[in-house]
């Protein structure tokens, strides 16, 4: 199938030639129908399959084919909620490129800045508005934003709006949106919270799934070095001195991990740049806008800061930790191989990351290979010997057992010191009687 085979507007097939796409993913293939037909859709889907394009693509359809765009002021027709700066950002990019022939607006609003352009923006008028919960209800409690003429609202990333804490906020904004709607909501997974959100929101919905071992498919290479946790920064520094020329994405489990991988491989002279939650909006829009435009080679990111980030040709992925949710370990190589490219995808495994692995090979119902020989073998083997000696718990345990040992044996060696004297004085009090006897 062809996207010209799914009958969409003229205009929004020139824009996606341009953008080199021929063909639909899975994901859009299924959903681009259901959704042309005015359908609500329940989507459930890593990122990396292909789905901003599969509920933009539609939307860009039913605006363009319905909107009066001589209209003087434009209102908001289509809503979209997203949980982070960067992939309210992404999906913004991703309207303009697929609506460029169009003449649909679309602006993105979010928080960490200040609201004055924003506002302007939204005065203009636009036809698409993409946003961040908590910025989004700020200017609709401010007025700046009616529901009023609104026909299409998607809900982005569900799971990870609850993740972080925006559950309430969300649930306000569905109370404030129009009963007459198409409604689209989009989850990695299906927890029972998620589930009860998803009913408050969609009407007559028809569910399309696309499964976590599709989405990382045969298409992204995978393999899994063991290294000890304290070389782990070592190993890193040599694969990337290996490949210098190459964009690299480091994931980093923990913001304070994110900002000393950074620090030691600016010691090793690789420049690269961190984006997490503490970074502020600037810095991290600096740093992302540097490694797409292919200056700045490295970026270390934690899981949330990396949703949004969707880089061209970025040919590999690095765990530095290995998640402790397997369905994370889809999202992060999802960076790499989108849509129907290939790519590569390496992680570093600790002794105690040994169930993660497992974990993970499990819902992807695969192996991830493992890979050879590296410069810092010997100490990922020291590292597996000290797991298999005693902790220090056992060694306290142990130590209790010896010396109740040693106490047992004292007290038994007292008693028979004991018995023996009591033994010899009775043998010499017997001996003694019998010589008075005699």
């Amino acid at each position: 199938m062809t996207f010209k085979d799914l009958g969409l507007a003229e205009p929004i097939l020139k824009a996606l030639k341009e953008q080199g796409y021929s063909n639909p993913t899975p994901i859009q293939e299924q959903a681009i129908p259901i959704l042309l037909n005015g359908k609500d859709l329940l989507g459930v889907a890593q990122t990396g399959t292909g789905k901003t394009a599969a509920f933009g693509i539609p939307i860009l359809h039913h605006l363009y084919e319905g909107i009066s765009l001589r209209d003087t002021k434009r209102k908001v027709k289509a809503l979209v909620v997203t949980p982070t700066r960067e992939l309210a950002i992404q999906i913004g990019e991703s309207f303009t490129a697929y609506g460029k022939h169009t003449g649909l607006r679309n602006t993105v609003i979010f928080g960490g800045v200040k609201q004055g352009k924003q506002v302007d923006a939204l005065r203009r008028g636009v036809d698409i508005l993409i946003a961040t919960p908590g910025r989004l209800l700020d200017l609709m409690n401010q007025g700046h934003i009616s529901f009023r003429d609104l026909e299409f609202v998607v809900l982005d990333e569900a799971d990870q709006m609850l993740d972080m804490g925006f559950i309430h906020d969300i649930k306000k904004i569905i109370a404030k949106l129009p009963p007459r709607r198409q409604s689209l909501f989009f989850s990695a997974t299906m927890p029972k919270t998620i589930v009860e959100l998803s009913r408050k929101m969609l009407g007559d919905f028809e569910r399309v799934t696309i499964k976590p071992e599709q989405a990382t498919a045969e298409k992204v290479e995978q393999g899994v070095y063991f290294v000890s946790k304290a070389n782990k920064h070592k190993l890193l520094i040599h694969l990337l001195q290996q490949r210098p020329d190459d964009s690299v994405l480091v994931f980093s489990r923990t913001k304070h991990g994110a900002n000393k991988i950074v620090k030691k491989l600016d010691q090793a002279g690789i420049r690269s740049a961190a984006i997490h939650g503490n970074k502020s909006q600037t810095a991290r829009q600096k740093a992302l806008g540097a490694f797409k435009e292919g200056k700045l080679k490295v970026l270390v990111a934690t899981d949330i800061a990396a949703r949004g980030i969707d880089v061209d040709d970025l040919a590999l992925v690095i765990n530095h930790d290995l998640p402790n949710v397997s369905e994370t370990y889809v999202h992060r190589i999802g960076r790499t191989g989108r849509a129907n490219a290939s790519g590569i995808a390496l992680s570093f495994c600790m002794a105690e990351e040994r169930p993660y692995l497992r974990d993970i090979e499990k819902l992807i119902k695969q192996d991830v290979p493992r890979l050879g020989e590296h410069p810092f073998m010997d100490d990922a083997s020291e590292q597996e010997t000290v797991i298999r000696r005693p902790t220090q718990k056992s060694r306290d345990n142990s130590n209790r057992s010896k010396n109740k040992n040693r106490n047992r044996n004292r007290n038994r060696n007292r008693n028979n010191s004991r018995n023996s004297k009591t033994q010899g004085s009775n043998n010499q009090g017997r001996s003694n009687m019998n010589n008075r006897d005699n």
